[in-house]
């Protein structure tokens, strides 16, 4: 059941504090290509914080989950790299990459937001947390990789990694090849306890980076690291709906998704009902390999709490929650 929203006209001093998550994609700290120095993600990463700190400074307490999916592959072909330079060193397996990128990208975020917050005098500590996602053994998705990450490759270079580490690859959207994982969906967040204990202390928390470390929870309860990356989005779902969070905001490319998008009749939508949005999935409006799992995400959220959610661009968050920008997921779509 849905739960029950506070009255939009009750003042905010007399409501408990509105929780957003706010996921954040991999691409958005880079700038395309093969750089992507920590300098530039550093760079874009200040930019977002500026928005947040505006966010902040309203009153909402923020959970914020990122993306990896560059970073991921860096990671992963710098391993690659070094294991045939120097021989018996170990090669990294796509959990521990996702635990390296948690860190790395934890830490640029973190301290670039925490240095916004101390810089305008609020003062919100920010915390990343390394995050496991346990996801089920039998998921069909680990027999059908359908997840891009990493590095964009001409076909042939393509062909040669794909024949060398037995991976499957795909083009990508006409902007080159790329690998293809598996992407199981998320069941459970194992820090989910510790994340609201840090909200509810005040904590601005990073968490849940790229979809979670995946791993499988075997019958005697340990867990154990599987070769998989987790859709960010599902997983920030998932998590949103587990801290009752009042919102969920996926940033994207676009300040507002679209109907007929790159057509002569392209329709940008302020405000989706369920009925609306599932029509449009149905008619392939929001592609699987683009916005369509953005699309799911949502919904499945606004199924199953009665909240709403966000999807805009970056640099326009500040303004999206103020009502300003950005396609907003309701129960029930207004009345025209």
């Amino acid at each position: 059941m849905p739960r029950q929203r506070p009255e939009p006209n009750v003042p905010l001093v007399t409501r408990t504090p509105r929780t957003a998550v706010v996921a954040v994609g991999g691409n958005a700290l880079l700038d395309g290509g093969a750089s992507a120095t920590i300098a530039e993600q550093f760079e874009h990463a200040q930019r977002f914080a500026t928005q947040l700190r505006q966010v902040v400074g309203t009153g909402w307490r923020i959970v914020l989950t990122h993306g990896n999916g560059p970073q991921v592959g860096f990671i992963k072909r710098r391993s690659d790299l070094v294991s045939e330079l120097e021989p018996g060193l170990p090669q990294l397996g796509l959990d521990m990459c996702v635990a390296d990128s948690q860190g790395s990208i934890g830490y640029i975020l973190a301290a670039s937001i925490q240095s916004e917050l101390r810089a305008s005098g609020l003062s919100e500590q920010v915390v990343a947390l390394i995050t496991h996602t346990v996801v089920r053994e039998d998921d069909p998705a680990f027999s059908l990789p359908t997840k891009p990450i990493g590095s964009f490759y001409d076909q042939e270079t393509a062909q040669r990694l794909a024949e060398e580490n037995g991976w499957t690859i795909v083009e990508d959207s006409g902007r080159g090849w790329r690998r293809l994982v598996a992407s199981p969906r998320p069941q459970r967040i194992v820090e989910q306890d510790a994340i609201s204990a840090l909200v509810d202390a005040g904590f601005l928390v990073v968490a849940a980076g790229g979809g979670g470390i995946p791993v499988i929870e075997q019958s005697d309860g340990r867990y154990q690291g599987v070769e998989a990356v987790i859709d960010k989005d599902f997983a920030s779902a998932l998590l949103a709906a587990e801290l009752d969070a009042d919102l969920l905001c996926i940033t994207t490319g676009v300040e507002r998704i679209a109907i007929n998008f790159g057509t002569p009749n392209q329709r940008e939508l302020d405000t989706l009902g369920l009925d609306e949005a599932r029509a449009h999935l149905a008619d392939g409006q929001f592609p699987p390999g683009s916005m369509g799992p953005k699309v799911q995400a949502a919904l499945s959220f606004v199924e199953e709490t009665g909240g709403e959610v966000l999807i805009t661009h970056p640099d326009r968050l500040a303004d999206a929650m103020a009502g300003q920008a950005g396609t907003r997921f309701v129960a029930t779509a207004p009345i025209a």
